[in-house]
């Protein structure tokens, strides 16, 4: 590398984004995830012994996986190769592999794969890899933000050790943030910048433990703020309001977090905590889900766990339903709102759900006979081969709607579905 390389080489990372600037070095400037980076912890100490076997990454975005995999990459001494599972095709893997046999042949050298997005690897792309990471000629990082249970090849799985990171808690955030303002070299210690304690709660608030994010915010805060009359850039609310306006709310509608949220809603509901469940459908809504499937859902809750203890619960949610076709967002959260805290506060009873579960399962199971011919239509003629006396059907409203007479066909007399409440 000449001079000139030497002098791109600095002008391309003085251009980089703060986040990429701030990577950590090493494991002291890492921050969060000490539940597996702590001393003594067996992700720490396989890297610090170099005994490293293949693992995936799990957790939100902004949590550090890729700055980890750099870390350990760094930390083994290994040749570190990048691919992303979306961009990158078998003969990316191929090329790596290839290098992979140069480096550990002619150097002794381990090749680290680190593969973003793991979850989208297609099945050419893994068998591609699988034996070359079975044999141990490459070590895999995966990264994702999905559910490896749920979203990554089985066999990749049995061959890896699942590690799942946090989002970093508010304090951790500021350290982030505190970092990338006393540093030199990568961040604003050059400048005079000044923050306020306000200025500094929302940038590490808003994020939601995404330190990506953070960094993005004070980056943007930092580059639009002209400095006063002393020289300083001074970084107050109002600046930090309007780097990042909005929460970041973690959700992806076809992913594993979808279904917690639902569930939570769910589950808040039933056990009568409206504020919850309050809190989880905004969360949902101002995610973007679709509001059409949360009134669905509230119409399922108030027959499946409401059922006849509170009846008008079902017209709540159907009503709710149909003010949303009529109004849309943002004015529908007002009926949404009131059909949750109805929900919420009505008195449950699964006896219905309970119910309909015996009836279905006698139906698809069990003999269930001829309709006992007194509660037959009469209205159409009936061949009497094999008939035993007809019993006359008793009408109920001539007798104050009391008959002791057994409607259940033959192989079933005596069979109880419903009671008024299921334990």
């Amino acid at each position: 590398m000449d001079i000139f390389d030497v002098v791109r080489e600095k002008e391309k990372k003085k251009n980089e984004p703060l986040a990429k600037r701030m990577s950590p070095r090493n494991f002291r400037e890492y921050i969060g995830q000490k539940h597996i980076l702590d001393e003594g912890k067996m992700l720490r100490r396989a890297i610090d012994s170099d005994q490293l076997t293949s693992i995936i990454l799990y957790g939100p975005p902004g949590t550090g996986k890729t700055a980890l995999s750099r870390l350990i990459a760094r930390q083994t001494k290994a040749d570190f190769q990048v691919l992303n599972a979306v961009t990158s095709g078998v003969k990316d893997i191929k090329e790596v592999v290839a290098n992979a046999k140069d480096n550990l042949g002619m150097y002794s050298k381990k090749t680290i794969l680190f593969i973003d997005e793991i979850h989208r690897f297609n099945k050419s792309q893994q068998d591609a890899l699988l034996p070359h990471v079975e044999e141990g000629l490459v070590v895999l990082i995966g990264a994702t933000t999905e559910n490896p249970y749920v979203e990554v090849n089985r066999a990749l799985l049995s061959r890896s050790t699942i590690y799942s990171l946090n989002r970093l808690a508010q304090d951790e955030l500021k350290k982030v943030l505190e970092g990338a303002l006393s540093d030199r070299d990568r961040g604003y210690g050059q400048l005079s910048v000044e923050i306020t304690q306000d200025a500094l709660n929302h940038l590490t608030t808003m994020p939601n433990g995404d330190a990506r994010m953070a960094l993005n915010a004070l980056e943007l805060a930092v580059l639009t703020t002209s400095p006063n009359g002393n020289g300083t850039i001074l970084i107050d609310i109002n600046v930090a309001v309007e780097s990042i306006q909005r929460r970041a709310i973690t959700y992806d509608k076809a992913g594993d977090n979808h279904y917690d949220v639902v569930s939570a809603f769910i589950k808040s509901m039933r056990a009568s905590k409206p504020d919850a469940a309050l809190h989880y459908m905004l969360r949902m809504l101002m995610a973007g889900e679709d509001p059409r499937y949360i009134t669905r859902r509230m119409m399922i809750f108030a027959a499946e766990d409401i059922g006849l203890m509170d009846p008008q619960s079902l017209n709540i949610a159907t009503s709710a339903d149909y003010a949303l076709k009529n109004l849309g967002l943002p004015e529908a959260y007002y009926p949404l709102s009131q059909a949750c805290l109805y929900l919420s506060t009505a008195p449950k009873s699964n006896a219905c759900k309970a119910a309909l579960k015996r009836a279905m399962r006698d139906i698809e199971k069990e003999d269930i006979g001829e309709i006992p011919r007194f509660l037959q239509d009469k209205n159409y003629e009936k061949p009497d081969i094999g008939r035993q006396e007809e019993t006359l059907y008793i009408y109920p409203p001539a007798n104050d709607y009391q008959t002791d007479q057994e409607y259940m066909p033959g192989p079933l007399v005596g069979k109880k579905y419903y009671t008024e409440r299921e334990d």
